[in-house]
Order: C-alpha cells, then sequence, then structure tokens
C-alpha cells in the first residue's frame, strides 16, 4: 500500500502518516525530513540541496524527484510508504508516475 498525503502546512500531513505508518508498517517519507538527512549525511544530493535552503529557496524539483526516487528505488519500502507534501509539483507528479510505473 503505498499512499499521498498533500495540503498545505499545518494541515496534519505528518500527524496523520505518522499514525499511518505506524498501524500499517509503512515507511513515512517526508520530503523535509529526507532533505536534512542527505544534508546531514553529506550525501552528493544534500550538497546540491544545501546551496538553495541556506539561501532560503525552494529545492529544485530535479533534486526532491532524485531523492525520493532513490528511497522508492532503494529496496527499504517493500511493506509501502506513504509520501507526505510530494508530490508538489506537476513536474513531480510525473516523476513520480513514471518512477512507479517502472
Amino acid at each position: 500500500m503505498n499512499l499521498v498525503f498533500l495540503g498545505p502546512p499545518g494541515s496534519g500531513k505528518g500527524t496523520q502518516a505518522k499514525r499511518l505508518s505506524e498501524k500499517f508498517g509503512l515507511k513515512h517519507l517526508s520530503t523535509g525530513d529526507l532533505l536534512r538527512d542527505a544534508v546531514n549525511n553529506k550525501t552528493e544530493l544534500g550538497h546540491k540541496a544545501e546551496a538553495f535552503l541556506v539561501k532560503g529557496e525552494l529545492v529544485p524539483d530535479e533534486l526532491i524527484v532524485g531523492m525520493i526516487q532513490n528511497k522508492i528505488n532503494s529496496g527499504q519500502l517493500s511493506k509501502g510508504f506513504i509520501l507526505d507534501g510530494f508530490p508538489r509539483t506537476i513536474p513531480q507528479a510525473d516523476a513520480l508516475k513514471k518512477c512507479l510505473l517502472m
């Protein structure tokens, strides 16, 4: 089972994702958490994303999509996952569709 939670900041996406992730054993994927982890772990994507984050800019779609694709392709999500706040744009949604259909 894979779920996508969309909504504005503060709408409860993260709260509900956490509850359902615990109840059904799904991996909760928050783009904010993935970005922080990538930056803290000094990954190539994290390094690229950090350049935007320190300026207070939005991280480009290609970097966000790359992080999500890496997680999906990692083999760690065999029980399913919940995407929290992703996709946010049409290009992100198109990339997710392609990734899941591979």
